[in-house]
């Protein structure tokens, strides 16, 4: 594994995404939206994340964020493990989702072929997290993030989509997720 994609600098802030497996879209609905949502948020109050930019994408999270407890890995894992169990049950109980079975069976595959899962896997293992070292590293990685449902077709402003920190940015009232901006 190459040491470009590992958490050096503890105490650092990193930009990073990861995917759901197969880059299933998954977060498609309201729901599996705010379960990642709410789960950034805990983390925040409660797990030493400090978020400076998010974007949630229907098959991938970009978060840039720092751990004040000088865990970065540790905190990921946790946020990925809760996330995972959390959204499997979403979907496992949602009624509406006409993908369901087709979800599961693709989350129980990948499962299957992962010695470290017991069942189902939902996100895929690489994380491949970059060192924020400069003001100019992160507003590259900040555009990126806040120009991906730009590039995709979703919006044609990245203030647009809900489900980013370019809101909070554009002093827009109506974010939902606090960030860092200090």
């Amino acid at each position: 594994m190459s040491r470009k994609y590992k958490f050096g600098e503890k105490s650092g802030a990193y930009f990073i995404s990861f995917a759901t497996v197969n880059w299933i879209d998954v977060f498609t609905r309201d729901d599996y939206f705010w379960c990642i949502i709410e789960s950034l948020d805990f983390c925040r109050k409660n797990k030493g994340m400090e978020l400076y930019g998010y974007c949630i994408m229907p098959s991938h999270v970009h978060l840039i964020f720092r751990s004040a407890l000088n865990d970065p890995s540790g905190l990921i894992r946790d946020f990925k493990g809760f996330t995972s169990k959390k959204m499997l049950k979403l979907i496992e109980d949602n009624p509406q989702e006409s993908r369901k079975e087709w979800m599961l069976w693709m989350f129980e595959r990948a499962g299957k072929k992962n010695s470290n899962v017991t069942n189902r896997q939902f996100w895929q293992q690489n994380n491949q997290p970059i060192e924020i070292w400069s003001l100019k590293v992160f507003e590259q990685k900040l555009e990126y993030i806040h120009n991906n449902p730009v590039e995709t077709g979703f919006v044609t402003d990245p203030i647009d989509w809900k489900y980013s920190s370019a809101r909070n940015y554009g002093n827009n009232n109506q974010t939902i997720l606090e960030i860092d901006m200090n």
